[in-house]
């Protein structure tokens, strides 16, 4: 199906009606079928994770505005392996990104439920996608040029039209600082960053935990106890993982952290209070300097 004849079915409510438009910040991907709003919202919400990770092998499991899992891998079938070991339920019936080309053994992990988005599909793939009636999307652009792309964000609304840059922001080596007396290491820093990348595009008051460079928990949108629902639902695989956090936590926070036996946390920020309790609890912590908050 060629971009210019792509609609949106519904809206976010099958009562409700909407639309779709190119622009000059559209970029080139072709799909199997036609998106809902839902779809669409979902597949953005993966691409733009995908574009943090487009040089590594990388899964994202997205539903609606919400993110499911993320996972890395040496392989890309490592990397869905390894998204669906995150979130088994949400992963059959929810958007999965893929940051390189799929293969026909790839696919066989996939329901008629999912919609599959990657760079490329082999020949074999298509096949069996279109055999078991399994939604795909294209990317033609490179993920790499992705964030070109990103607009202003713009809402009408009653108050009037609301409009903000896209989130841009990387980390900095200049305020990347680790600021507790154990050092973590390499591995722990990796996963700091990756968990940070994902934590970035999460709705607001996220917390992210993520180790051997997937996610094992993610909250977003909660308005309170963010750490101990993560931890929760992390359960046995948040020992020696990392934390990662869009706004800073209180003393509290890192009481119940270590309580998870968390190995490492980055947060933008961190007090005094904090960084004495990161090394009475011998734990790593790492501030980014700045904060991410999605709304």
């Amino acid at each position: 199906m060629i971009l210019e004849e792509i609609k949106i079915n519904s809206g976010e409510n099958p009562f409700q009606i909407a639309s779709i438009e190119n622009n000059d910040k559209t970029i080139d991907y072709e799909t199997s079928r036609n998106l809902s709003y839902r779809d669409v919202i979902s597949l953005l919400k993966g691409l733009d994770i995908s574009s943090e990770f487009y040089d590594v092998k990388g899964a994202i499991v997205t539903s609606g505005n919400g993110i499911c899992a993320v996972a890395l891998g040496k392989t890309l079938e490592e990397a869905v392996t390894n998204a669906m070991d995150c979130n088994p339920i949400d992963f059959m019936s929810s958007t999965i990104t893929l940051t390189s080309e799929v293969d026909s053994d790839i696919v066989k992990l996939f329901k008629n439920t999912n919609i599959v988005a990657a760079p490329k599909f082999s020949k074999n793939a298509i096949e069996y996608l279109e055999n078991h009636e399994i939604c795909y999307v294209t990317i033609k652009t490179t993920l790499k040029d992705y964030k070109k792309y990103l607009s202003n964000k713009i809402m009408e609304t009653p108050l009037g039209t609301l409009t903000q840059t896209p989130n841009l922001s990387e980390l900095n080596k200049d305020s990347f600082k680790i600021v507790s007396k154990l050092k973590p290491t390499v591995e722990q820093i990796e996963d700091a960053v990756f968990a940070w990348k994902v934590a970035k595009h999460a709705v607001s008051q996220a917390i992210v935990i993520a180790k051997d460079l997937k996610t094992h928990a993610i909250a977003q949108g909660l308005q309170s106890a963010s750490v101990e629902y993560t931890l929760d639902y992390s359960c046995d695989m948040s020992k020696e993982a990392v934390l990662a956090s869009d706004i800073g936590l209180t003393g509290h926070d890192i009481d119940v952290a270590a309580q998870g036996r968390i190995g490492t946390i980055i947060i933008p920020t961190a007090t005094k209070e904090l960084i004495d309790k990161a090394d009475k609890y011998n734990m790593a912590l790492i501030t980014t300097g700045f904060t991410n908050v999605l709304y």
